[in-house]
């Protein structure tokens, strides 16, 4: 049977360009990048190649890049910098925000929560109460990686920064999928990760802005220009870099987002032909990722549809308590008023076909009648 693979958010196939620049660097002559020896020298050079074209896609200077073992040490990091430079003072997070920007903030700090509306988005006015606290650091996602709803990034940046408070921007769901210009936004901290666009697993960056200092959470060696020790996976940055790399030609990404866009619309006109069926978070397109669709079914939980999907070759995530490692639904939907037990979160990205979103329409139907049916 063919697979159809429709959970990208989740993580996405390893493009073939980034395959071979993992492939080409594990070909190389093994050196530590922090010794002068030739060796040294070289693996020195590739890792800064990657850093310059990982830049290049934000929008930042290559020395503004710390790379890590993904996004959720980014996270981590950003966190444990922020409290370290103002110690007692609480951290701002909203309910939507990824479990790692939510645990790691209540580890180390009162967790002051900021409001949102039934589409994910965070409420303006809520900041502005939250401001007057001086928190040590605000979180706001770039897009919500369960539903796709685009934060007011810029005006909550525009509001901290006013206000004469830091802010940290978790765009691992974002990058690859929108334009992600870090420069121009100008926050103080900034998570990212490769695998969700076709990048490798275990690697991502955790991006400071210019000029800006803080404690690094790794100690015990001077990588990273003393910002995160522990040596480099070089080639899992060889492929972060390659993949990267594609993406910095606009012509590029805005080819993969129309077609995101138009295969999301497939998904979603098929799913939403069965009564019962309706989007959650924002219904305008334009106000979320174009890879991703958040569906509530009604009449059936989740869980079974999961099931029966993949039965039928088809990979697809829900927020529901059973469709992953944890055991509480997702707080995300919670936060949103949403019953996380019959939501289903299709996504697509750059290896999907025409024939993904065939295979689900000619199954999605059968699966929720069948499940309905047995309730009845």
């Amino acid at each position: 049977m063919a697979r159809h693979y429709l959970d990208h958010a989740s993580t996405s196939p390893l493009r073939p360009e980034a395959r071979a620049a993992m492939v080409a660097e594990l070909a190389e002559v093994a050196g530590d990048p922090g010794r002068v020896h030739e060796e040294g020298r070289a693996a020195r050079g590739r890792i800064e190649a990657a850093r310059e074209r990982v830049a290049a896609l934000l929008g930042v200077r290559p020395r503004q890049v710390v790379f890590t073992s993904g996004g959720t040490e980014a996270i981590n990091a950003a966190v444990f910098g922020a409290a370290r430079s103002a110690p007692g003072r609480p951290i701002a997070c909203a309910g939507v925000e990824h479990s790692a920007v939510r645990e790691a903030s209540a580890r180390v700090a009162p967790v002051v929560e900021l409001a949102v509306d039934r589409r994910g988005r965070i409420e303006l006015a809520s900041l502005e109460e939250v401001l007057d606290d001086r928190p040590a650091l605000v979180h706001c996602q770039w897009a919500n990686h369960e539903v796709g709803t685009l934060q007011p990034v810029r005006e909550v940046a525009e509001l901290c920064h006013a206000a004469g408070v830091a802010v940290h921007v978790d765009a691992c769901a974002a990058l690859g999928h929108v334009p992600v210009d870090l420069g121009a936004l100008g926050v103080e901290l900034a998570s990212i990760s490769a695998h969700t666009f076709g990048g490798p697993a275990g690697i991502g960056a955790l991006v400071v802005g210019a000029g800006k200092r803080f404690d690094p959470m790794l100690v015990g060696g001077e990588q990273e220009r003393g910002r995160r020790a522990g040596l480099e996976n070089a080639p899992a940055i060889a492929g972060f870099g390659a993949a990267a790399q594609l993406l910095c030609d606009p012509g590029r990404l805005e080819a993969e987002l129309g077609a995101a866009r138009r295969l999301v619309a497939g998904l979603t006109e098929a799913a939403c032909a069965l009564e019962g069926v309706d989007v959650v978070g924002d219904p305008d397109r334009e106000g979320r990722l174009p890879q991703l669709v958040c569906l509530g079914v009604e009449g059936v939980e989740a869980e079974p549809v999961v099931i029966g999907l993949d039965r039928a070759g088809i990979a697809v995530h829900s927020g529901s308590a059973c469709s992953s490692e944890s055991l509480a639904p997702s707080p995300v939907l919670r936060a949103m008023g949403v019953d996380p037990e019959r939501s289903l979160r299709l996504s697509v990205g750059w290896s999907s076909t025409d024939a993904d979103v065939e295979a689900f329409g000619r199954s999605f139907e059968p699966v929720v009648a069948g499940l309905r049916a047995l309730r009845s």
